[in-house]
C-alpha cells in the first residue's frame, strides 16, 4: 500500500479510539493502527471520552473462548451510541476478525470496517471507502501485507518501544488457534530491524523488547540458526541503547548460542519469559508441545549458570483435556524446581476450531479450579521468596509512567529494574522524568512488587526523559496528541508481502 493510499483525508475534529485486547503484538498493532489514523488526519480521543470517538476500533484476540461474547457485547453497547451520533464509525480487526470474517458483520450489522490481521495498513482506506459508499467494508488478507513496524505509528511511551522481528508460528501447539489465524513465521531481514531501532534510538528511545509469536525461532526463515543470537549481540553495537529485551520465547528453540548472547550482552537484560504450559511429559505430548519436563528444566539451569541473578516467568495452564492428578503434580514440581519470579497462570479454555477443543476428557470446571487455586498460592509464595532475596539490594530503576496506581496517595514512583521487577520507591526532591534511572536500595519485598523507602541514591537524567518531557510539552501544547513517527529517510522500505503469522507461547 502506497503513502497515498494511507493518507486519505478526513476532518481533522474527527476523532478516533482503539481499544486493545490480547497479546503484545496486538499491542504493537494497536499502536501501528493509531499512527495510520492520525497521519490521515484523525486525533486521538480523550481517554475519558472515547466511547464518544468519531471512530472507534477494536483489535480483537481469538485466544478465549468467550473473546467472541467479549466483542459482540461491546458491539452491542456501542449500537445506540452509533444510532445518535450521525457520521460515527466502528471497525473491528485483529485474530477475532480473521477468524469470524462476515460473522461479524452479520451479528453486528452496524460494523463498518472488518479488517483481518494481514492488512492492518488498509483501515484509513476502509474507513474512507465504507463512509463514501454508505456499506460495510470486510477485507481480509491472507498473507502479510507489510510488517506492522514498518508502518506509522504512535507509541505509547516516549522511552521503551516494541520492535517487530517476525511474525507467524511454525508450531501446531493443540491449545492454540493463534497460528490460523497469523499465519507461518516470516522473519524481517536483520538490517531492517537494526534500522528501525537505530532510528528509535535517535527519537530517545531507550529500552526495547524484540517481539514475535516464537522470537527466538527467529532465522529459521532466513536460514540462519545463530540469527537470534547474533541480533542480539547486534544491538549491544547500539550506542545509547540502554535495555534490550524479548518475548516470547519457546523451549524447543533456546539454545545454548542464545544464552551465552544474553550472559555476554550488557545492555540485553537479566530477565527471560520461558513458557512451560505444563510440567507433564503426557500434557506436553498431548498439547504437541516438542520439548519434555527435563529439558525445560535444563534451560533453567543453564540460564541461571550464566546469568545468576536472571528473573524468570512463564506460563501455565491448569485443567488441559486428560490432565490427572499425576499430571498436575510434576506441573507444581517444576514450579518448585523453576522457582519462577513471577507466572502467568490461566484455566484452561476451549478454543474454538483447534484440536483441543475436540479431546476426550474435558476436565471439570470445579476440578479446574481448585487446581488452579493450588498452583496460584504456591507461586505467589515463591514469587515472595525470590523477591524477598532482593532485599539490601542496590539496583537501578528506568522511572516508568502510570505503572504506579498508588504513587499520588504514597508520595512515591515507580519504575522496574534491570530484571523487570516492578519497583516503588520514594519520590526525591529533584525531577524526575519517566524515562530517567534511578539508583535505590530495596527494603522491602511482596509477591508482586519491592519498595525503597529510603532516599534515592542518585538520578541519571536521559535521552529518554528528555524524550517523554518534549512529548508531553508538545501534547500540552496540542491536547489531541503528536505522532511519534519513524523517520522516513534511511529506513528500508517495506518487505514485499509474506506468509501471514501470530502465535501464543
Amino acid at each position: 500500500m502506497t503513502s497515498s493510499d494511507r493518507s486519505q483525508a478526513v476532518d481533522v475534529t474527527r476523532t478516533y479510539a482503539v481499544r486493545t485486547y490480547g497479546c503484545q503484538m496486538n499491542v504493537h498493532d494497536s499502536e501501528r493502527l493509531s499512527g495510520l489514523l492520525e497521519e490521515a488526519g484523525y486525533v486521538r480521543a480523550p481517554e475519558d471520552a472515547e466511547g464518544e470517538a468519531d471512530v472507534v476500533v477494536f483489535n480483537t484476540c481469538a485466544v478465549r473462548e468467550n473473546a467472541d461474547n467479549k466483542l459482540y457485547g461491546n458491539l452491542g453497547r456501542l449500537a445506540p451510541v452509533k444510532a445518535r451520533k450521525p457520521g460515527m464509525q466502528i471497525a473491528v480487526g485483529g485474530c477475532l476478525a480473521q477468524k469470524d470474517r462476515d460473522t461479524i458483520v452479520k451479528k453486528a450489522p452496524w460494523v463498518d470496517v472488518v479488517f483481518g490481521t494481514h492488512n492492518i495498513g488498509k483501515l484509513p482506506v476502509l474507513l474512507e471507502r465504507a463512509r463514501v459508499q454508505e456499506e460495510a467494508q470486510v477485507e481480509i488478507a491472507e498473507s502479510l501485507e507489510a510488517f506492522p513496524s514498518t508502518l506509522p505509528t504512535r507509541r505509547e511511551s516516549a522511552y521503551a518501544a516494541w520492535v517487530s522481528i517476525s511474525v507467524g508460528c511454525n508450531n501446531t501447539c493443540t491449545f492454540c488457534i493463534v497460528p490460523a489465524l497469523r499465519g507461518k513465521e516470516k522473519d524481517r531481514r536483520p538490517g531492517d530491524i537494526l534500522a528501525e531501532i537505530e532510528a528509535l534510538v535517535g527519537e530517545g528511545v531507550s529500552e526495547i523488547t524484540l517481539l514475535g509469536q516464537n522470537v527466538n525461532a527467529y532465522g529459521s526463515d532466513i536460514g540462519d540458526r545463530e540469527a537470534f543470537s547474533k541480533l542480539l549481540r547486534a544491538c549491544g553495537r547500539i550506542e545509547g541503547l540502554e535495555r534490550v529485551r524479548f518475548t516470547s520465547p519457546h523451549p524447543r528453540d533456546f539454545t545454548d548460542d542464545v544464552i551465552a548472547a544474553m550472559a555476554e550482552t550488557p545492555n540485553v537484560m537479566p530477565q527471560l519469559h520461558m513458557p512451560l504450559q505444563s510440567g507433564s511429559d503426557t500434557v506436553l505430548k498431548a498439547m504437541r508441545r516438542s520439548y519434555r519436563q527435563e529439558r525445560f528444566l535444563g534451560i533453567i539451569r543453564k540460564v541461571r549458570e550464566s546469568i545468576p541473578d536472571a528473573a524468570i516467568s512463564t506460563d501455565i495452564i491448569v485443567g488441559f483435556p486428560g490432565e490427572t492428578e499425576e499430571d498436575f503434580e510434576q506441573t507444581l514440581h517444576v514450579v518448585r524446581e523453576a522457582r519462577f519470579a513471577q507466572a502467568f497462570t490461566f484455566q484452561y479454555s476451549k478454543r474454538p476450531g483447534t484440536p483441543a477443543a475436540e479431546m476426550d476428557d474435558q476436565i471439570p470446571k470445579a476440578v479446574v479450579q481448585a487446581r488452579y487455586e493450588r498452583l496460584v498460592a504456591l507461586q505467589e509464595e515463591i514469587s515472595w521468596e525470590e523477591n524477598k532475596k532482593q532485599v539490601g539490594r542496590t539496583v537501578e530503576v528506568m522511572v516508568a509512567e502510570g505503572e504506579g496506581r498508588k504513587d499520588d496517595a504514597t508520595q512515591r514512583l515507580s519504575g522496574r529494574a534491570a530484571d523487570n521487577r516492578l519497583v516503588h520507591f520514594t519520590k526525591p526532591d529533584q525531577e524526575v522524568r519517566p524515562g530517567d534511572v534511578v539508583t535505590v536500595g530495596i527494603t522491602y519485598a511482596a509477591p508482586h512488587h519491592l519498595l525503597a523507602e529510603g532516599p534515592v541514591a542518585g538520578v541519571r537524567r536521559t535521552r529518554a526523559g528528555d524524550a517523554w518531557e518534549k512529548r508531553n510539552a508538545a501534547e500540552v501544547a496540542k491536547p489531541a496528541g503528536v505522532m511519534l513517527g519513524l523517520p522516513q529517510v534511511g529506513i528500508p522500505a517495506p518487505l514485499p508481502p509474506a506468509a501471514s503469522g501470530c502465535a501464543v507461547n
